[in-house]
């Protein structure tokens, strides 16, 4: 099969399109033929070797995929048919023809959501979905401020927000601002621009319950002090900049809360964490997000679709902050 391959930490730039033999199967797991895997700015930290969690070497990277079931491990209790058309978290090896994942963690896709669509569930939307839901308990008639609005995360954030019944301020550069708009967003601002004022002025001086960020750096300060009494701040990741150091006396004055979350822990990724106990909440999760897709409140986005080959232009996408919702590549296509 044709796949990415990593033989040691570099840039994903670097890494190189090989022929190799498929994955093996192995006891309660499902082989998939993929159709489209994700890409994000924690595919090039992998390969990098700088993200949390490193995978042995040589491995194939990627851990968003959308596909067909080809078959199940024997003891797989009720097993999918073949055919079966699905969406999965992977621990690595969803850039490639084909993929070995773990049997908890494959979806069924909803009818009619197309496959390359369906890459932003294994891990976009449901990021966005345990960080407010089980994080911050969001409620109706709540404000949330959603940084990186635009991206997969982002804009995953500003639609189950809206689902739940929140008031959403996105965050991003202008020209996607039209979008996050027609998406529910009740006002957006600009990202190259300080916001705690206009936050304040939106809210009729009151802050946010809560501030989803994925950015890090100065959008976290700044971020920090839009929250409203007994708020909580998410940090999820640090694509727009440093790793923040906080004052925790600004806890203590203000009566806010950070909490961190790491979708990876539930599905396995980080040690400590049973990826078999957390299933059952991962799977509910899953179903509140597809029913939510099937009634119109979640639509994801596919900013643009590259075949495997040209892995390098479809991180450019990424990595130039041009995208708008996921960049997906193609492994079955030449």
């Amino acid at each position: 099969m044709r796949a990415l391959v990593c033989e040691g930490w570099r840039e994903f730039d670097q890494l190189e399109l090989k022929d190799i033999p498929p994955p093996p199967m192995r006891p309660g797991a499902v082989r998939l033929q993929v159709a489209a895997a994700g890409i994000s700015f924690a595919t090039q930290l992998v390969v990098a070797g700088k993200y949390q969690r490193r995978p042995p070497l040589p491995f194939v990277p990627g851990t968003e995929i959308a596909g067909v079931v080809l078959e199940s491990a024997p003891d797989v209790a009720n097993p999918l048919p073949p055919g079966t058309r699905v969406f999965a978290v992977a621990d690595w090896g969803a850039l490639a023809e084909e993929a070995v994942v773990d049997a908890v963690h494959v979806v069924p896709v909803p009818d009619g959501l197309p496959l390359e669509a369906a890459v932003a569930f294994p891990i976009s939307y449901p990021t966005a979905g345990s960080a407010l839901l089980w994080r911050a308990k969001l409620q109706p008639g709540q404000w949330v401020l959603v940084q990186g609005a635009a991206g997969g995360v982002g804009l995953a954030a500003v639609e189950i927000a809206k689902a739940v019944g929140a008031h959403v301020i996105a965050r991003a550069g202008a020209a996607k601002h039209p979008m996050l708009l027609e998406r529910g967003a009740d006002a957006v601002l600009d990202s190259a621009l300080p916001f705690k004022e206009e936050v304040r002025r939106i809210t009729r001086g009151r802050g946010v319950d809560v501030v989803l960020d994925v950015l890090g750096g100065d959008a976290f300060d700044e971020g920090l002090r839009c929250l409203a009494d007994g708020g909580t701040l998410l940090t999820l990741g640090y694509a727009g900049g440093a790793i923040p150091q906080l004052g925790v006396n600004l806890l203590l004055l203000k009566n806010i809360a950070v909490a961190g979350v790491n979708w990876g822990a539930y599905v396995g990724w980080s040690p400590g964490y049973d990826r078999n106990v957390w299933a059952p909440a991962c799977q509910g999760l899953w179903r509140q997000l597809t029913e939510w897709w099937a009634a119109g409140l979640l639509r994801p986005e596919v900013h643009a679709a590259y075949p495997l080959a040209q892995f390098r232009e479809a991180m450019a996408e990424v990595s130039g902050r041009r995208a708008v919702g996921r960049v997906v590549v193609r492994p079955g296509q030449a």
